[in-house]
């Protein structure tokens, strides 16, 4: 990140300095905002799927993207063995600062010598691919982090209804490599953070992807609104 916006944002809610919430713009949808309160949501507060996926949390785990450390909160207040990572300095402050004992800045692609029994990405994980070619070094270097019978919990959505007409065709721009690449941005204070790629991907995409790359992918649960939950196994 050029500039840690997001990682701001949750310093100031954490610390009491809540204004405003986070603003974010992206190539397929009109300027969103992003609710502050949201992201320090607790167990109850959270989707169907996520409670799901946390539910499934067995062995080591390890939080990937953890942010505001929510899902690493709930874990270690159930006694289970969690590390929290982020990219973002400030979103692992936060996390520090609610208790999570392992909380690390790290970058997924340069995480070595670490294993895992779960590794939990959540928040629609497949973003941090950023675009589809990435997809299966991404699952490649997860499955190198699994401990033998250890599994991937990780969310997405399928938002090929983004590209759906009034009488139900899908009509996909002819320079989009994958309708699921989305483009985002993200300002919080008259700040603005670079433009940064994002993938949603359909779980039969997923799910072949994995196949191909020795990785077993079962769908645990539907939501209410094209997302899933997926378990991803080795082989």
């Amino acid at each position: 990140m050029s500039k840690d916006i997001y990682g701001t944002a949750l310093l100031d809610y954490q610390n009491g300095n809540y204004t405003e919430d986070l603003i974010t713009n992206s190539s397929i949808a009109e300027e969103d905002t992003m609710p502050l309160p949201y992201l320090f949501r607790s167990f109850k507060e959270m989707p169907v799927l996520e409670q799901t996926a946390l539910k499934h949390c067995k062995g080591d785990i390890l939080d990937l993207g953890a942010g505001a450390g929510s899902h690493s909160v709930y874990l270690q207040e159930k006694n289970q063995k969690t590390t929290a990572i982020d990219i973002s300095e400030g979103a692992i402050s936060v996390c520090q600062k609610r208790g999570i004992d392992n909380s690390y800045v790290q970058d997924i692609w340069t995480l070595e010598n670490k294993s895992f029994d779960t590794i939990l990405a959540l928040m629609n994980g497949t973003g941090i691919c950023g675009t589809l070619d990435k997809l299966a070094p991404f699952l490649l270097k997860l499955k190198s982090l699994l401990n033998p019978n250890g599994q991937i919990l990780i969310d997405s959505s399928d938002i090929i209804y983004m590209y759906e007409d009034e009488d139900g065709e899908h009509w996909i721009p002819s320079d989009v490599a994958y309708y699921g690449e989305v483009s985002f941005e993200m300002s919080y204070k008259n700040e603005k953070k670079t433009s940064f790629p994002w993938l949603y991907v359909d779980f039969n995409t997923l799910q072949r992807c994995a196949n191909y790359n020795g990785m077993h992918c079962e769908l645990l649960e539907e939501g209410e609104h094209f997302d899933y939950l997926a378990k991803i196994t080795i082989l």
